[in-house]
């Protein structure tokens, strides 16, 4: 298989310090406040971001190691498909979340509903534009009827490198 080199743009600053008991997707972190800070190198490319209300960040899950093929997701009682779940511990191991941008100070950029780990690696930055983004939706697999849990339940240590 081709190799792809990521380099990380920057850092994503946040108050959770362990993935257990953390949100487990952005709509469990409504409320909670975190800083993104893009390389220097990188902050011309910032220009115009503060437009948009809503940016989308891709980023590494930096503390994940391993993965399983069917794993147990957290709003769920039953093995799935890890391609069929959000479950940190991927091949790949590349996350991505829908944040408000409260606003931008040079290279750094104050988000709000931040559902990632203190110290993230931060890989992209790109606009949320609903047209392009929100295509209407037909099916959601095993997730019918689960929409909401998302802001009651929090994480525990399933996928952590423990296992």
């Amino acid at each position: 298989m081709t190799s792809v080199v990521l380099r990380a743009i920057g850092t994503i600053t946040t108050p959770h310090g362990k993935a257990e008991d953390m949100p487990i997707q952005p709509g469990g972190a409504a409320k909670t406040m975190g800083t993104v800070v893009v390389d220097e190198a990188y902050s011309e490319g910032l220009e115009d971001l503060e437009g948009f209300s809503h940016i989308i960040l891709i980023y590494q899950f930096h503390r994940s190691q391993g993965f399983e093929l069917r794993v147990k997701p957290f709003l769920d009682d039953r093995k799935r498909g890890l391609f069929s779940t959000r479950a940190p511990r991927r091949p790949n191991p590349i996350g991505l979340s829908v944040v408000s941008l409260v606003k931008r100070e040079g290279n750094r950029l104050q988000v709000m509903g931040i559902d990632v780990l203190d110290g993230t690696p931060l890989l992209d930055i790109k606009p949320f534009v609903p047209a392009f983004d929100a295509p209407e939706v037909t099916a959601l697999g095993w997730l019918e009827g689960k929409q909401g849990l998302e802001k009651k339940i929090r994480s525990d240590d399933r996928f952590s490198n423990k296992q």
